[in-house]
């Protein structure tokens, strides 16, 4: 019978977790027992900043067409409850690039939500 010999699972199971620690300082990217603890944490970070990610790119963009707006002597609240009246349906990422790649077209949708609070 045919010796079996081991260590396959656990060598794999080292490569995987030292190719993902690739690029950390010292010992954390090339002693497995330390590479473990980083690349862990290091999922944990990713998951996390993930769904942060999602709340700071809105902030940016309210924050851009806030800007914008207060150039047409109007608050960002007061645009959006504008547009939401004249029945303009643009998400704040849209909004964001509108204002700050065309400024003209920006000036019309604060024009027509002007107009639709008037009303």
């Amino acid at each position: 019978m045919s010796r079996i010999k081991r260590g396959m699972t656990a060598h794999a199971r080292h490569k995987k977790i030292l190719s993902m620690a690739k690029g950390y300082r010292g010992r954390n990217k090339n002693v497995f027992r330390v590479a473990v603890e980083k690349v862990e944490k290091g999922l944990q970070y990713a998951y996390r900043d993930r769904r942060a990610k999602k709340r700071s790119f809105r902030a940016l963009w309210i924050q851009r067409i806030n800007a914008a707006t207060r150039l047409h002597d109007m608050t960002y609240s007061r645009f959006m409850s504008g547009l939401i009246k004249a029945g303009i349906e643009l998400d704040r990422k849209v909004l964001a690039d509108i204002a700050l790649k065309e400024p003209k077209a920006f000036a019309k949708l604060v024009d027509s939500a002007k107009a639709a609070l008037n009303k």
